[in-house]
């Protein structure tokens, strides 16, 4: 046990050996000595093929996430939390002090709208305290929607005239909070005096979008990613097409809040929530693909603690990229990204399995692309494919994988894998 410079006691297996910081994501190497994964990987990108601990050679580089390890720091920093917090927890509020803040907070709003000089520490105190007050209970935030929503609109036309990085967190964060509860009627109302706003060029809302992304802490940039999904989902904004989408930076920046978050789910979920939503146009995925998303897709999906549902998204977001020429070339040109998906067919889920086919079916089938072809061989595809044959999958992917055997049959280069057929399909009576 060792202490740190504030003085509070921190077991030394809970220290990084390279960093010597408490430990955030938690992997070991197949020595079994654990340390904080950026600081393994910077090691390891070095160059490096040894263990720093032990200097023995590594015999494979496969980072082995330790949860158990991950869970016990999380139950202990939370108990220092605890008990080392430099202030009281703030009294939660009841319902009528919230509306009262709602009010208060209404009248300072319109104050600041009328001159961006006006910014009291009050107006962010109240803002904090309100999403303090929504997250104590799903009825707070639903209060809050009801009694609060109608102020969102003053909120949204507020944030292009923030230019401090905490205000602008402030007001986001509460944005998020009453878009989340917002009624359908409500939502449908806002959204028409909302589209102005986001469909016109509101350089100054813009900007703010792009200062939180790029300027901002992880929790300003999750928050604005969150801000732009939720404008999409739950006021139907076509985001898709408004001068957001037109930024080449909005791209990048979206991929650099997944690579640059050390996995964190919610920002991952954010930023491929909003993504998603913006490559339904072939123009925006284009965008997405110049600004390195099929790498940065690829890395990810590499990642083997990547959850289930965030499996999903990149899948779907590498199935969307598969529709374009450009998506297609940076995907067959990849080393990694064929053997990436063909890895997540019948070992996350029904949905990631079908994103998972169709991208290679649109690869090897519909555009016929060798490089993929001979990538889904290399990496032990059709056994694959052939596994999945065998399995309950939807009629359209039974199709799929049906045309994607069609394909290696006419091929060659595919003896290898042909022979495999004969002895497999005994036990899978399809027709092909």
């Amino acid at each position: 046990m060792v202490k740190d410079d504030l003085y509070i006691t921190v077991p030394t297996y809970f220290r990084c050996p390279i960093s010597l910081d408490v430990m955030k994501s938690p992997v070991s190497l197949c020595t079994g000595v654990t340390y904080d994964r950026s600081s393994i990987q910077r090691w390891l990108d070095g160059g490096n093929n040894t263990c720093p601990a032990t200097m023995q050679v590594l015999h494979n580089k496969e980072l082995i996430p330790n949860h158990t390890l991950q869970r016990l720091i999380k139950i202990w920093s939370d108990s220092v939390l605890t008990r080392h917090s430099d202030s009281p927890p703030p009294h939660s509020l009841s319902s009528d002090q919230a509306r009262d803040l709602l009010r208060q907070l209404e009248n300072d709003l319109q104050d600041f709208k009328k001159s961006s000089l006006f910014c009291s520490s009050v107006v962010v105190t109240n803002l904090s305290r309100l999403v303090l007050f929504a997250g104590e209970a799903e009825e707070n935030g639903r209060f809050l929607g009801a009694a609060g929503g109608r102020i969102l609109p003053l909120l949204v036309a507020c944030i292009g005239k923030v230019k401090d990085l905490s205000f602008l967190e402030k007001i986001v964060l509460f944005c998020n909070v009453l878009m989340k509860n917002l009624g359908k009627d409500d939502a449908e109302e806002h959204a028409n005096a909302l589209k102005s706003m986001v469909g016109t060029g509101n350089c100054d809302l813009k900007a703010a979008i792009m200062m939180g992304l790029k300027q901002g802490k992880l929790e300003l940039r999750i928050a604005v990613a969150r801000f732009l999904e939720l404008m999409a989902a739950r006021l139907c904004l076509e985001l898709h097409s408004s001068p957001i989408s037109e930024d080449d930076e909005i791209y990048s920046e979206l991929l650099r809040l997944i690579t640059t978050s050390d996995l964190n789910p919610d920002a991952m979920d954010a930023s491929l929530s909003f993504l998603t939503r913006l490559v339904v146009l072939k123009r925006n995925r284009v965008k997405m693909i110049r600004a390195g998303g099929v790498k940065v897709l690829t890395a990810a999906l590499s990642q083997a603690e990547l959850s289930a549902p965030l499996s999903e998204k990149v899948l779907k977001l590498l199935e969307m990229s598969s529709g374009c020429k450009e998506g297609r070339n940076e995907i067959c040109t990849s080393e990694t990204c064929v053997r990436a998906i063909v890895k997540k067919v019948l070992k996350v889920s029904n949905a990631a399995t079908e994103h998972a086919v169709t991208v290679l079916w649109s690869l090897c089938c519909l555009f016929g692309d060798k490089r993929a072809a001979s990538a889904l061989a290399e990496s032990n595809g059709m056994a694959k494919i052939l596994l999945l044959l065998q399995s309950n999958c939807s009629p359209a992917v039974r199709q799929m994988c049906r045309d994607l055997l069609r394909v290696f049959r006419c091929s060659s280069k595919n003896s290898c894998v042909l022979g495999m057929i004969p002895r497999l399909v005994i036990l899978c009576p399809f027709d092909l």
